[in-house]
């Protein structure tokens, strides 16, 4: 069972604000865990904020620019919700862990910003566009040296985990950067991008929580295995939100991968259905290669690709992944926790943003 938590007055308003990912939800109404994860998340929000404040004005500003622009944390929750597997469920190095995760991914999102010179991050400005590129890429390795601190108070086998898990989103990345090789499938390729730099981090947050809540190894490989499928499968459906225009739920405006040029899923196979003879994709190829800087052009493009059964395809594809994230379950015993997870894993195919 959970550890008994004792909220202060400013915790208790964290609590009240938290908004669960569809398919979550459901936990904030249980009797057994709903009050722990929700107690749990104000916890690791407020050891998040403690563990990037800076005595300098100027650095905590910029340290804290992300983290209170706010997100759905569904890292972190899935260390809390993966510890409830264990029989020491939700305690201090659960939240420890559950912030070294949510540090991580606020790290990358500095770095990622950066290299996409992306105005808009969670609706607000994004860092480099506040201070500047230097003070946004040292921001990132500070919050990444803060989650290492964090780590070594776990031990050695935190430290390796999120060693690891860095090595692979650093991988992802310059994969994503460098591209296919003219021997690699282009397909192929994005999906081990999509696996080292989005599920790798949700496939820790699952070992992390089932390590630290006291679950066997079973459970260990079971979350691994789940979080790095749904992770694909999350990243799959941003993919084809980007194009369909569901995305505005998120505060992301459709199109946004197909300006900057990302290489997402639709776009692929409308090239792989151009390259085999189909004459209205290679038209819609000729209008996102075109210039997308204007609204008009973009609109025009975005309209085009989501009419396109590449982009019915793509959804596919997330289904399969979600659908192979449940299966991934089938070794957990029945109760709240699995359902939470099955449902998460649905909704990440069935959200609109």
């Amino acid at each position: 069972m959970p550890d008994s938590i004792d909220l202060d007055p400013a915790t208790q308003a964290i609590v009240a604000s938290i908004q669960l990912p569809a398919g979550f939800r459901a936990l904030a109404e249980d009797p057994e865990f709903g009050p722990a994860v929700l107690e749990g998340m104000a916890r690791v929000e407020k050891k998040l904020l403690d563990a990037i404040a800076n005595s300098d004005p100027v650095i905590d500003r910029a340290s804290r620019h992300l983290a209170e622009a706010g997100g759905k944390r569904v890292r972190p929750l899935l260390v809390l919700l993966s510890s409830l597997l264990g029989e020491r469920g939700i305690n201090d190095e659960v939240i420890k862990s559950a912030t070294i995760v949510e540090m991580t991914h606020l790290a990358t999102l500095y770095h990622d910003d950066v290299m996409d010179d992306a105005p808009l991050r969670r609706g607000a400005p994004t860092a480099q566009h506040v201070w500047g590129n230097s003070v946004a890429i040292l921001t990132g390795d500070l919050i990444l040296a803060r989650a290492s601190v964090l780590g070594a108070e776990l031990g050695p086998q935190a430290v390796a985990l999120q060693a690891r898990t860095f090595e692979r989103l650093c991988l992802g990345q310059l994969h994503e950067f460098v591209g296919p090789s003219e021997s690699d499938d282009a397909v192929e390729h994005y999906l081990q991008v999509m696996s080292d730099k989005t599920a790798s981090l949700l496939a820790a947050a699952g070992e992390y929580g089932t390590w630290f809540g006291g679950a066997g190894d079973d459970a260990v490989k079971v979350l691994s295995e789940y979080g790095e499928k749904v992770g694909i499968a999350f990243q799959l459906a941003d993919d084809v939100l980007d194009v369909t225009g569901a995305s505005k739920k998120s505060g992301k405006i459709a199109g946004t991968d197909l300006r900057e040029k990302v290489p997402t899923l639709p776009v692929l196979l409308l090239r792989q259905d151009a390259a085999a003879g189909d004459a209205e994709a290679a038209r819609v190829v000729e209008l996102i290669d075109a210039d997308l800087s204007s609204d008009e052009a973009l609109a025009e493009a975005v309209k085009a690709l989501a009419a396109q059964p590449a982009t019915q395809r793509a959804w596919a594809v997330a289904k399969e992944w979600s659908a192979a994230a449940v299966e991934s379950l089938a070794p957990l015993p029945e109760g709240t926790v699995k359902s939470a997870l099955a449902s998460f894993a649905d909704a990440v195919v069935t959200r609109e943003g």
